[in-house]
């Protein structure tokens, strides 16, 4: 991989956008390269948590649009098949990082644009640096959103600014995303990489398997009725109790001493 980095130190996996040059825009290269980085942090059972970030002074600004521009000298029914193919592969990512059984920290800085925006949206926690600026932009070229971000979108910040960002395509900062709920913090760009590192790491001490069925049931309960998501409750609750974590938790809280978890 050349356009995606993968990094792994202890239990933390790191995957890096990088195209600093071309502020981490996405091309096919690139796309191909994220859904094997992301494949790889969730089949590998020794990474307790994911980083996403982007190398260089951004996130991602988005697709890269000197690949579109070049897709104009197809044929009109062409060009919607390649971009049929296209879209499917990017997609691959989104449903690795919802779908994993670990958390996902996303770490913003710069630009976050369009995909950039979807990407962002996929990840479970998300820390901006203070210079993080957002736009959805679609819009400003004539696309509707990708990446899953029709579906994020107004589940993160609700139907009405959903329809806003995503039609008006308008550039918003960090302190927007955070009143929105888009983010979870923000910090000083001098403090992002501190910031990561001891969220990363508290994240991968923790228990795997229940945060893993925690997310798994936040992620449900909008589509679920109350007495299912009640009953998925059960379930979770129940097999979170057998495992050697809750033994290991309950000792450690009532030995007054921080929990080691197995992470498995």
């Amino acid at each position: 991989m050349t356009t995606v980095t993968y990094d792994l130190a202890g239990h933390v996996a790191t995957v890096t956008l990088n195209r600093p040059q071309v502020l981490n825009a996405l091309n096919v290269t690139m796309i191909a390269d994220l859904s094997a980085a992301t494949a790889r942090a969730a089949s590998d059972p020794g990474v307790r948590v994911v980083v996403v970030k982007g190398a260089g002074d951004h996130f991602m600004a988005g697709g890269d649009l000197s690949w579109f521009r070049e897709q104009l000298r197809l044929p009109a029914e062409e060009r919607r098949t390649v971009f049929e193919e296209v879209i499917a592969s990017v997609h691959a990512s989104i449903l690795t990082l919802k779908n994993m059984d670990k958390p996902v920290l996303g770490v913003v800085h710069g630009a976050v644009a369009g995909f950039g925006m979807s990407l962002m949206m996929a990840c479970d926690l998300v820390v901006a640096a203070d210079n993080t600026y957002f736009t959805l932009a679609y819009s400003t070229i004539a696309l509707s959103p990708d990446g899953g971000a029709t579906w994020s979108l107004p589940r993160q910040v609700g139907l009405k600014q959903a329809m806003e960002i995503a039609l008006l395509g308008d550039r918003f900062p960090a302190t927007r995303a955070l009143s929105l709920g888009l983010i979870n913090r923000i910090v000083p760009l001098a403090q992002l990489t501190a910031e990561t590192n001891a969220l990363a790491t508290r994240l991968a001490a923790g228990p795997t398997k229940a945060m893993a069925r925690t997310k798994i049931l936040i992620n449900q309960s909008i589509n679920n009725t109350l007495e299912n998501q009640l009953q998925a409750e059960q379930h979770a609750f129940a097999n979170c109790g057998a495992e050697a974590d809750f033994s290991e938790g309950l000792a450690a809280f009532f030995e007054r001493r921080k929990p080691d978890y197995l992470g498995s």
